[in-house]
């Protein structure tokens, strides 16, 4: 029986994650920032703003008391931003860091020594395929992801002498609430995200079960999906078409904005 801490569990893959865990029987601490949520059976709550270094104290005395350790920390919350360099103001850049970034940094930062005295971990931090392959209109985004990734792949050499396995999930779009929540300057890439995420064959659920697999595996870059594959092996072995495939994009995106331009 495992002991998992999942941030940013409420909903979307945290939430699908937890479900995946419970059924497992492990012991689940799910987290969030609402102060108040309904945990499914099984699991534990507990409020943690991933910014707040003192909700991060929280939680590492809560598993510290509870739980005497921790086993997996899946550093998942984030939020859905990006937008074109030239609309996308400064204080998104700084929100998305913080919260993307930044959460994930404070919470290896949090549990890190506990594990190393333990001798034994996992952490996971959710990343996504816009940290392995870097479309245009998104460079926000792309860049906390890829940072998450190189993150990641930094501590599995850093932690791996303490028995510390680390891992990037990097899926591409699932069907998932996250296209509510895309409420930033960039209406336009706002629209495009969001026909990306209503259109998407897989759910939250079918994603869950494939990176539970690749971290039971302790892979470094967990890949659960083919799309995310697929853009990832062209970037790396076909990089000719990678680069006429995301020019092409670029271009579309040139042209979607005149077409809005000319409307208004």
């Amino acid at each position: 029986m495992s002991r998992v801490l999942i941030t940013g569990g409420a909903s979307g893959l945290g939430a699908a994650l937890a479900a995946q865990y419970l059924k497992r029987g492990d012991q689940v601490l799910v987290t969030d920032v609402a102060p108040n949520f309904d945990a499914p059976k099984g699991a534990d709550y507990l409020q943690l703003n991933v910014t707040s270094d003192a909700h991060w104290d929280r939680a590492r005395i809560w598993v510290q008391d509870m739980w005497g350790g921790l086993d997996l920390l899946i550093n998942n919350a984030g939020i859905a931003t990006g937008g074109r360099i030239d609309v996308e103001p400064m204080y998104e850049w700084e929100r998305v860091i913080d919260i993307n970034l930044l959460g994930v940094v404070r919470g290896c930062q949090t549990f890190v020594p506990m594990m190393k005295e333990a001798g034994a971990g996992h952490i996971a931090n959710t990343a996504s395929a816009a940290g392995l392959v870097h479309p245009p209109g998104s460079s926000s985004y792309v860049a906390v992801k890829a940072a998450v990734v190189g993150v990641s792949e930094s501590l599995a050499y850093e932690l791996a002498p303490w028995g510390i396995a680390v891992s990037a999930i990097c899926p591409a779009f699932f069907r998932t609430n996250l296209a509510s929540s895309l409420n930033g300057s960039d209406e336009l890439m706002a629209r495009v995200a969001a026909k990306m995420v209503n259109n998407a064959t897989l759910t939250a659920d079918d994603v869950a079960a494939k990176v539970v697999q690749g971290l039971d595996k302790r892979l470094l870059l967990v890949i659960p999906d083919k799309p995310a594959r697929k853009g990832y092996l062209t970037k790396k072995y076909a990089r000719k078409l990678y680069d006429k495939t995301q020019y092409g994009f670029g271009a579309r995106l040139r042209a979607m904005a005149e077409r809005t331009d000319e409307g208004r």
